[in-house]
């Protein structure tokens, strides 16, 4: 078993750590307070090349792996997890069209994506319908122009900003009468005529980021807008959803070590009982506690990374790393907040930031309910998802 990043990984690594440490960190905060999407600092990540990693040379890409990718997230997510999440959905949405789009859809919308002038979105989650893919509502039927979709999308990232090229959008495709739902993915340009971006939310965290409920009506877009084959659009769904949670998992575990190096820096700073409070036995077993979560976590994401990159068939991987990093990506931000004591309370405290930051990652991308359901059915339990 070999541990060790290779050299262009370590320079990959240090690169985008570096620019995190000195264009992100020091405006996380503010553009936290402020609740609006940094356009020039998405740029600033699209001319360092961090949205090229993952995509072939043809259009652009560096031709790496979804585990550097993974690394670039992961520094992302030390200084800023709303710009991180950003990326990794971009890139998500652009990763599907890159392996199931037609040539025409690759040279229209991959070469703005991966230089980081444009953003995709994944468009799934419905008002009353989110790790139940099976129950969405919007639906698209045959037009002499193509297709006409009519629905609603809920709490989807990325849609609305200056910059957003086009919404991954399944829809039900078969009659309303059948037995069962069949799905299409359809690529729906900001501009599409009867296609609308809601008001952004207030948010609990992420709230530099872009997410806000999307509007169906009577939004028609050709035949060329269909993403692989008519009514498999679930299954390329469901792969987008596997790529953005090894990246989902990477924001998380940044986040988590963002908020360990943090708390040992103030309990080495924090007096108190006439000595640092890094002296306390009970501080010191916290801390030491956070740091195995994060180096158990940092396997598991890495191992599910790899494995995906190797082609290995890697699900309960997957779903393992999902689950367990985003779950400690909370509790090491609220042990965080408690070794901060008062000032951990605050605002204006980075950790406070975090854990609002994090909570919504047990819930996207399946939750972490949906995550253990697919580990114990990869075990051999009799686990069935609906009737």
């Amino acid at each position: 078993m070999d541990f060790v990043l290779t050299p262009d990984q370590r320079r990959l690594q240090d690169l985008v750590a570096e620019f995190a440490r000195e264009e992100v960190e020091p405006r996380a905060e503010q553009l936290d307070r402020d609740g609006v999407f940094p356009v020039d600092l998405f740029r600033k990540v699209g001319q360092l090349g961090i949205t090229a990693i993952p995509f072939s040379p043809e259009y652009g890409g560096m031709g790496l792996g979804v585990f550097d990718m993974a690394l670039a997230i992961e520094q992302l997510a030390i200084a800023d997890q709303s710009l991180a999440v950003t990326t990794m959905v971009s890139v998500a949405a652009g990763l599907i069209v890159q392996r199931f789009g037609t040539p025409e859809q690759k040279a229209r919308y991959l070469p703005a994506l991966i230089k980081g002038e444009a953003l995709a979105a994944l468009a799934g989650t419905e008002p009353q319908a989110g790790s139940d893919t099976a129950s969405f509502t919007t639906r698209a039927k045959r037009v002499p122009e193509g297709w006409c979709i009519n629905g609603q999308k809920a709490y989807i990232t990325n849609a609305g900003t200056e910059i957003s090229s086009f919404a991954l959008t399944l829809a039900a495709t078969n009659e309303p009468d059948a037995e069962r739902k069949s799905f299409t993915l359809f690529i729906v340009p900001k501009d599409a005529k009867g296609y609308t971006q809601g008001e952004p939310y207030r948010k609990m965290g992420w709230r530099s980021s872009d997410t806000r409920p999307l509007y169906f009506d009577d939004c028609v877009v050709p035949d060329s807008a269909v993403v692989g084959n008519i009514n498999e659009g679930r299954y390329l769904m469901h792969k987008g959803y596997q790529q953005a949670r090894v990246f989902l998992a990477h924001c998380s575990l940044g986040l988590a070590e963002a908020a360990l190096r943090r708390s040992v820096a103030y309990a080495n700073e924090r007096k108190a009982f006439g000595a640092t409070i890094g002296r306390l036995q009970m501080i010191q077993e916290m801390v030491a506690q956070m740091a195995v979560k994060v180096d158990a976590a940092r396997l598991l994401a890495y191992r599910a990374a790899w494995m995906g990159d190797q082609g290995i068939d890697c699900q309960r991987e997957l779903a393992m790393a999902k689950y367990y990093c985003t779950e400690i990506g909370t509790q090491v931000a609220d042990t965080a907040i408690q070794v901060h004591g008062g000032w951990g309370y605050m605002d204006d405290c980075p950790v406070s930031r975090y854990y609002r930051d994090n909570r919504v990652c047990t819930i996207g991308d399946g939750s972490s309910q949906i995550q253990q359901l697919l580990i114990a059915r990869s075990l051999g339990l009799d686990v069935r998802f609906g009737s």
